[in-house]
């Protein structure tokens, strides 16, 4: 009898827990964020690029999510940029609650080699992206320096954040391919940081993109503050029809490999993620979400007032093509990159 008992109280336990398993199941995308808080962690410090499209997102994404949570976002800079993401894939947790927008070049450190970079991108849920970018060498108008060949034969000072940090690949990068003679001077805190150190003459130029730059500095371009001797990218960024486009420049192949390595992490423009493991449908409507604020008239409206140009969408599944796609590059491309990415020959 004392068996049977048992017996039947492990039967109720367990059909009460499959009960149980069920109804957290069976909850909903909307009823998981509806009142919850979703925080976008941004993989750079305030005031940049990053943190204003992060901003500008957090402003519009709640009207288009499942459930409308709150949204914040908080900055976490530091390691070149890797913090955020090892923070993401080893801390976060996996609810769909957590997600972050990284620095571009981030998804390829664990490809070339680096140790710190403690992550796996592939295993990322790539979320989406409001636009590709267009770098550009922007260079103070008393450098002694301001054009191709100048810079081919005058070396100028480059603020950097940290030596794996995106300017100082896309230095290293122009260095490699135009044969330009561009000195890295790092240890600022980011962008911002070194367009002040760039006021003060503390150093001479900043490799930047045009969304960020036109963000932070549109008076520079516009008043001539800065001279634009080159730009690169996936696109011929159309707001600067009279920079020289080094992709038209560049002619020999392993040069060219060097560029198309570089443009893919251009290609993800700002990208947004969500941690291993966050349970598929609220992927799903993380990625609606956030493909429909990019669509959204009056986030293209705001976004266009800090600099962006016309915004080119990117869904998750294209950024993780991206990314899945480079990573399949040939091992001469990618030891090639290695250095690009991490001035280590």
């Amino acid at each position: 009898m004392l068996s049977m008992i048992r017996t039947g109280a492990t039967v109720f336990a367990t059909t009460l827990a499959l009960a149980a398993s069920g109804i957290a199941k069976a909850q909903s995308p909307e009823e998981f964020f509806k009142g919850k808080t979703l925080t976008i962690t941004v993989g750079a410090g305030a005031g940049g690029g990053f943190d204003t499209t992060a901003r500008i997102v957090q402003k519009h994404l709640s009207n288009h999510m499942a459930g409308k949570p709150t949204v914040i976002v908080q900055n976490m800079p530091g390691a070149g940029g890797l913090r955020a993401p090892n923070y993401m894939y080893t801390v976060a947790e996996r609810t769909g609650l957590q997600i972050a927008l990284i620095q571009f070049s981030m998804p390829f450190e664990p490809l070339i080699g680096n140790k710190n970079a403690t992550f796996d991108p592939l295993k990322f849920n790539w979320l989406g992206s409001p636009n590709v970018e267009t770098g550009v060498l922007m260079v103070w108008h008393q450098a002694p320096a301001l054009t191709i060949k100048d810079l081919q034969e005058t070396e100028i000072l480059i603020g950097v954040e940290a030596i794996a940090s995106n300017p100082a690949l896309s230095a290293r990068m122009l260095n490699q391919v135009l044969g330009l003679k561009l000195k890295l001077v790092a240890g600022y805190t980011g962008s911002s940081a070194v367009i002040l150190a760039m006021e003060k003459g503390e150093v001479h130029s900043f490799p930047h993109v045009y969304n960020s730059m036109m963000a932070q500095r549109p008076d520079w371009v516009r008043d001539k503050k800065v001279a634009l001797p080159v730009k690169w990218g996936p696109i011929n960024e159309p707001n600067l029809p009279g920079v020289p486009f080094a992709n038209d420049i560049v002619t020999d192949p392993k040069k060219r490999a060097i560029l198309a390595g570089v443009s893919a992490t251009l290609a993800l423009g700002r990208p947004f993620l969500a941690p291993p493991d966050v349970p598929a449908d609220r992927v799903e409507a993380l990625r609606k979400g956030f493909m429909d604020t990019f669509n959204d008239p009056e986030f293209a409206a705001d976004a266009k007032k800090v600099g962006f140009a016309e915004l080119q969408p990117q869904s998750g599944p294209a950024l993780e093509k991206v990314i899945r796609e480079t990573y399949a590059s040939p091992k001469e491309v990618i030891d090639i990159l290695r250095y690009i990415f991490t001035g280590e020959n």
